[in-house]
This record gives structure tokens, C-alpha cells and sequence, in this order.
């Protein structure tokens, strides 16, 4: 069941109501959960400029459009420094940060998992 939640969650699959989603806790322990997105590149994001799923760049849902965050994997110590340039996660996912796949590939994230941020302007 659980493997099937995170699989969910990877893909942006799960459904908002479904039983799992309604119940599920988020983590309270002060980790930030972040997962990777966008398949599509030359989308537009919520800043108005064309997605690039290889680039370096984030969503967040209320950081503003250009802040500057270093993401770094606990798991693997490897960071990135990202742009935020779009809106998201949903709240009900948990997830604080979605990361475009460049950015995720480069510190090794394959799905969700624990990060964490720095803002760096």
C-alpha cells in the first residue's frame, strides 16, 4: 500500500478524494518532502515562462517567482541551486517543493523524499 502511495505521489496521480488523501498525515517532524515534475517541456509555468524539464528550476506555492533556494538531499549530500518559477505542489500531496527533473537528477532525488531548502536571496 505504501509503495503504491509513493508511486501515486511521483506520478501527481493521486486523487484528491480518495481515502488515502483524506487521512494521510503530513510529516510533522520538520522535514520537507519535495518530488520532481514536468514531462512537458515548453509549458508554460505560472510565471509565464516556457518550462524546461532539464533546466534548474522549482514551484513552490507561495515563494515569489525568481527566489533563488539551494535544495540539497540529506540522503546522497549532493545540492542544487534553483529558480523558482512556478506554483505548486498541491497542499494535500505534503510536498513543500516540486523540482523540474534536472534538478532533481543532479541531487539524486528518483521520486518524493526529504530535502532541504535554503533560500538564498
Amino acid at each position: 500500500m505504501r509503495a503504491r502511495l509513493l508511486a501515486a505521489l511521483a506520478g501527481g496521480l493521486l486523487l484528491a478524494g480518495s481515502a488515502s488523501s483524506q487521512s494521510r498525515a503530513c510529516p510533522s517532524d520538520g522535514a520537507l518532502l519535495a518530488s520532481w515534475y514536468g514531462n512537458k517541456s515548453g509549458a508554460r509555468t505560472a510565471s509565464g515562462e516556457r518550462f524546461s524539464s532539464d533546466g534548474l528550476s522549482a514551484a513552490h506555492p507561495t515563494l515569489p517567482f525568481g527566489t533563488h533556494l539551494r535544495v540539497t538531499n540529506p540522503r546522497t549530500l549532493r545540492s542544487v541551486v534553483v529558480r523558482v518559477n512556478d506554483r505548486g505542489p498541491a497542499r494535500w500531496t505534503c510536498r513543500s517543493l516540486d523540482l523540474s527533473r534536472g534538478a532533481a537528477r543532479a541531487i539524486g532525488l528518483p521520486g518524493v523524499g526529504s530535502v532541504l531548502i535554503e533560500r538564498l536571496d
